[in-house]
């Protein structure tokens, strides 16, 4: 079965589900936690759902032309699938040391919520002159950042597994 963005709560939260607050917490020395990973995927929903949804009263885009690194970025992750592990998360989407578990499991709905809600809003109108850029893929539509969301979560929760030894 293909994982779509509608399956993201259950990708991601769903392995947490019922377990006590201290699963939330288990990680190797100089790694995320599963609350930390949850905050991350949810500053991403967040940040990207935002910009979308304040762009939407906009006269239609065009989509910049992307530089070498970012068509090699989209290559690597939205083709291959592929997070170099050489590169970190951006800046702004680095969780904090602590992270409350049911605060980045909200936000983490939130932002997932507000996708759906602009997926019903923007499309099929919108679907290809609305853009927010990503810091390391550059320009992207609603549609190809619910994609990316999913790789990425796809690739997170990956590492969730791990930490709760499944």
């Amino acid at each position: 079965m293909a994982i779509g963005f509608r399956d993201l709560p259950d990708l991601v939260l769903g392995p947490l589900a019922g377990r006590p607050d201290a699963a939330w917490y288990q990680a190797p020395p100089g790694k995320w936690n599963a609350a930390q990973i949850v905050e991350h995927l949810a500053i991403g929903l967040d940040a990207s759902s935002r910009t979308l949804e304040e762009r939407r009263a906009r006269d239609p885009m065009r989509r910049r032309p992307r530089t070498w690194l970012e068509r090699a970025a989209n290559l690597a992750v939205m083709g291959l699938r592929w997070f170099p592990p050489f590169v970190g998360a951006p800046a702004g989407t680095r969780p904090a040391d602590h992270v409350e578990d049911q605060a980045a499991a909200a936000k983490f709905r939130s932002g997932w919520e507000r996708f759906l809600s602009l997926e019903g809003l923007l499309l099929p109108a919108r679907r290809y002159d609305l853009f927010a850029k990503h810091p390391r893929l550059g320009d992207l539509t609603l549609e190809e950042w619910m994609r990316f969301h999913v790789i990425h979560a796809r690739h997170h929760a990956k590492q969730i597994h791990r930490r709760l030894g499944q």
